[in-house]
């Protein structure tokens, strides 16, 4: 007895709080805030264990640093016999061809001597490097793909195609313009210098007002809570289909993504196929949403849209898309209500969507303990992620195309990239609050709560086995956000039927991707329900291949599991308290 009450006093000892736990975590928390804003979010402790890691085992491999070496030498004996070989006249066969997606050093002028020297040996030095930052045995995959990305940054920093006296293309352009072009280039610096300072957005971006040029869809918004705005579109049809369409996209975007110029909006193509259609637009939030979590977003976003939607139409089924994180807020959505045996859901669209995060592709560089303890403080100090955070991560993953390649066409050639429709949306930011990202981050992508079946919404797990709808996915070719290989792991998760479609193009192109638009294809196939579920190589193997738009394809399909069309339903319904608000595109959309 009197050995379990001196174990019970040291239990409840230790059971009492700490008087310095509070200042404790504010301290290490304002610590790890000011590291994240000198470091743009990147964990430095991360690298570093990463190097460390691969260095360790290099320094431990000698087999390997023999390889190593070998492969340099080899390396070195093609650039001296290429150099023999031009220095004779002759056209020689390059040692080295850059990959297919490298466009930079396709100008003719890399052909001439000295700098197909200089391309060949950084092409041949990058080659060597990617070899000596994988495959050392020992090093954690993770901290392999961080080494191997790190290092590619590095190379791409100093790419001869950056400076002046190794970039003929360069050269040429600065001959043939009198210099000009340096002038014109340092005027365009200071002019976006200024602007970003100002937190004015990018020059050009005047062009493409919301609500004139782009987000020009009629409509009116018909709901608004405190997370989002519901804007149902204007019939374009004397008849529509009875199933309205719900558009859930991201909230790390704008939505219209999805409603660019009319000749490439998603939303007003829908519209003209007889469909109604409803789209969240989403609240940009600020420092006093900081405790919106993912409940939240799914309760007062979907799950709020579908109840004023069932009001406004009197339908019974709805069909439901969602892009990118918005899909997955869908997919959870969806996964509750059949849990709650709520059938309202006709089918589920998810474009560009991830429900599986064990292969997120280059975005998991940037996810481990150490990054979200680092954003978790960034967000917690402001009570947001700013949008510059997140497009500072995205335009790594491709520095070459998103910040070498325009750093050299705008302020060193003095030449202004056209602004489109498209960058001046990309170029829209949006924040994220904190209670949220955090949630979203840690329990979908770091530990995978939601495929594995660990996942909570309104209190209890739900389970993506329980989606028996009809599904249709559209994965992108060359996705660096959502994968297309991670997308199609639906097909391991549930049983439904599942319509797959791969698209060309990447994240945002490949959706926008509307009929008669040059140079594209994709590839389609079915998985009928409770059938076996295959793998992406085998899906790619067996799926039809077609040229042109995949929107028709979606729209028949749609069809297929829609009702026979009637009258349009009206826009809104003041008698059930949904009254029109005003014209769409509404206000928070104008949210900076």
């Amino acid at each position: 007895m009197l050995h379990r009450s001196r174990s019970e006093n040291v239990q409840s000892r230790s059971n009492i709080p700490d008087p310095l736990d509070g200042l404790a975590t504010t301290l290490d928390r304002s610590s790890f805030a000011a590291i994240a804003q000198l470091t743009s979010g990147q964990s430095p402790a991360t690298l570093a264990q990463s190097f460390s890691d691969w260095w360790t085992h290099i320094l431990c491999s000698p087999g390997r640093q023999l390889q190593l070496a070998a492969k340099g030498g080899r390396k070195l004996m093609r650039l001296a016999d290429y150099a023999m070989r031009s220095a004779s006249g002759s056209d020689p066969e390059p040692a080295i061809d850059p990959l297919p997606q490298d466009r930079r050093f396709a100008d003719a002028a890399w052909k001439r001597h000295p700098f197909d020297l200089i391309e060949q040996a950084f092409l041949l030095q990058q080659q060597w490097w990617h070899a000596a930052t994988t495959g050392v045995s020992g090093v954690t995959g993770h901290h392999e793909a961080i080494v191997e990305f790190a290092t590619r940054q590095m190379l791409d920093m100093v790419s001869p195609t950056n400076f002046i006296p190794t970039n003929p293309v360069l050269q040429q352009r600065i001959l043939e313009t009198g210099g000009q072009c340096l002038v014109e280039g340092a005027r365009f610096f200071c002019d976006d210098l200024e602007r970003l300072v100002r937190g004015e957005p990018a020059a050009g971006t005047e062009a493409y007002r919301v609500g004139e040029k782009v987000a020009a869809t009629a409509g009116k918004v018909v709901f608004r809570n405190r997370v989002m705005e519901l804007i149902q579109y204007a019939p374009a049809t004397e008849t529509v289909r009875p199933e309205p369409i719900l558009i859930v996209p991201a909230w790390i975007m704008k939505y219209y993504i999805l409603d660019l110029s009319p000749e490439n909006s998603l939303i007003r193509w829908l519209v003209g196929q007889g469909y109604t259609v409803f789209c969240i637009s989403w609240h940009n939030p600020d420092s006093a949403d900081r405790d919106l979590d993912m409940e939240d977003y799914r309760l007062l976003g979907p799950m709020a849209a579908v109840d004023v939607i069932q009001a406004i139409t009197g339908t019974e089924k709805i069909h439901a898309a969602g892009y990118c994180i918005g899909g997955t807020l869908l997919a959870i959505t969806a996964a509750a209500m059949a849990r709650d045996e709520d059938k309202r859901l006709a089918s589920v669209t998810l474009f560009a969507a991830q429900t599986e995060f064990s292969e997120p592709g280059e975005l998991g560089l940037f996810i481990d303990e150490a990054e979200i303890n680092l954003i978790d403080a960034m967000m917690w100090a402001r009570g947001f992620l700013d949008s510059s955070q997140m497009g500072g991560a995205f335009q790594m993953l491709r520095s070459n195309d998103l910040v070498w390649s325009r750093i050299l066409s705008t302020y060193l050639m003095g030449e202004r990239e056209p602004m489109t429709d498209l960058i001046a949306w990309n170029a829209d930011g949006t924040r994220m609050p904190y209670a949220m990202h955090a949630q979203y981050l840690r329990r979908l992508f770091l530990d995978n709560d939601l495929a594995e079946g660990r996942y909570e919404a309104g209190g209890h797990p739900v389970s993506l086995s329980g989606l028996r709808m009809p599904i249709f996915m559209v994965g992108t070719e060359t996705d660096h956000v959502a994968p297309w290989r991670s997308t199609h792991k639906l097909h391991m998760l549930t049983g439904a039927e599942i319509r797959f479609v791969l698209t060309s193009g990447g994240h945002n192109a490949g959706i926008v991707s509307e009929p008669g638009h040059p140079h594209r294809h994709f590839r389609v196939a079915t998985r009928m329900q409770d059938g076996p579920a295959p793998g992406p190589d085998t899906w790619l193997e067996r799926a039809e291949l077609r040229e042109g738009s995949w929107w028709p394809e979606w729209s028949s399909w749609l069809g297929s599991h829609s009702g026979k069309a009637a009258a349009p339903p009206s826009m809104g319904a003041p008698e059930r308290n949904y009254p029109p608000l005003g014209d769409a595109p509404g206000r928070y959309v104008l949210e900076r």
